[in-house]
């Protein structure tokens, strides 16, 4: 039963009604979920540990690796614990400032992972193109103070959110057909205008997402140009070996992104409000579980710190990736 403040309109609670027409296979469901997420938070887990530890993997590219694996841990520990609660106990219930501060560290660290994969993108663009200044010009203050700005560019542009959210008034009932508390799933149970909402929810995309992925395009051209260039074979194919397991990581982010930003705009009534709920999901799970096992299977300075620490040696010759 929907319990109202009788001067704003304000739930006390809302119900995560998990997957939409899928109730019945919650519990199946629930596998996956449970399964990778236990690898996300292992294999995070361990490289922010490998990072910490081995001297060799103290250079920017890592650096910043360590922002995306920390970034990883906060997004899928965020939604995943609600959800497999969801699907294994039905603990549907959350109280409206818990649903608030959930919707903030979703969207303030899914934009920070965003603004890190660019972070990474201009880390690879200097290696390539700047060689010789690469050292000289990412040092350690300045990836501090970058992945500083990135994590403030997210909370001031997410603030406003729980803003608008906060002050409407939701008189159309307190069940959310998500498996955890969204911008818009919950606006729409509003009956007070959303359109404020709406237009800087699109706002905020274009600012984060939209900036992120020109400077990311601009500097893969750049490196792509330079890759040409080079007259060896060789180094052209350990320049782009350089850059494969951050491209997966684009393709991983990006993608299940851009599908639920489409659908949700032009193919709302074809597509079914399961598929919407499941590739959300995916979105906020399948980049902090291929991460880790993609920089561990592509870079070879991770690969042998793993074998120097279940061998205890310390005798690994450190390579370039």
């Amino acid at each position: 039963m929907l319990m109202l403040n009788q001067t704003d309109l304000t739930p006390a609670s809302f119900i995560l009604n998990g997957i939409p027409g899928l109730e019945d296979m919650h519990l199946w469901i629930s596998f996956p979920f449970c399964s990778m997420y236990a690898v996300a938070m292992v294999g995070n887990c361990g490289l922010l540990y490998l990072i910490c530890n081995e001297e060799s993997l103290h250079r920017p590219m890592y650096y910043f690796l360590a922002m995306l694996s920390l970034t990883d841990l906060f997004i899928c520990s965020s939604t995943i614990p609600k959800a497999l609660s969801i699907f294994w106990f039905h603990f549907k219930e959350i109280s409206f400032d818990e649903c608030l501060v959930q919707m903030f560290f979703v969207h303030t660290f899914t934009g920070m992972e965003s603004g890190v994969l660019m972070l990474m993108a201009l880390d690879r663009y200097v290696a390539i193109c700047y060689p010789l200044r690469y050292s000289a010009n990412l040092t350690n203050p300045v990836i501090a103070k970058t992945g500083l700005s990135t994590f403030l560019r997210g909370v001031l542009l997410i603030i406003p959110f729980t803003f608008l959210t906060n002050h409407l008034p939701y008189c159309r009932g307190n069940i959310i057909p998500h498996t955890y508390c969204d911008h818009m799933s919950v606006a729409k149970l509003s009956c007070g205008n959303i359109k404020a909402n709406v237009i800087y929810g699109l706002t905020v995309a274009l600012l984060i997402g939209g900036f992120d992925i020109l400077c990311i395009t601009i500097s893969y051209t750049m490196i792509l140009r330079t890759v040409v260039s080079l007259s060896s074979a060789d180094a052209r194919q350990k320049a782009f070996s350089t850059c494969t397991a951050h491209i997966c990581a684009i393709v991983f982010s990006y993608s299940p992104a851009f599908f639920s930003f489409f659908s949700h705009r032009f193919g709302g009534h074809t597509i079914p409000p399961s598929c919407h709920i499941i590739v959300a999901n995916i979105y906020l799970l399948l980049p902090p579980t291929m991460n880790p096992i993609v920089y561990g299977v592509k870079t070879k300075q991770i690969r042998d710190g793993v074998i120097r620490i279940f061998s205890g040696s310390k005798d690994i010759k450190s390579h370039s990736i």
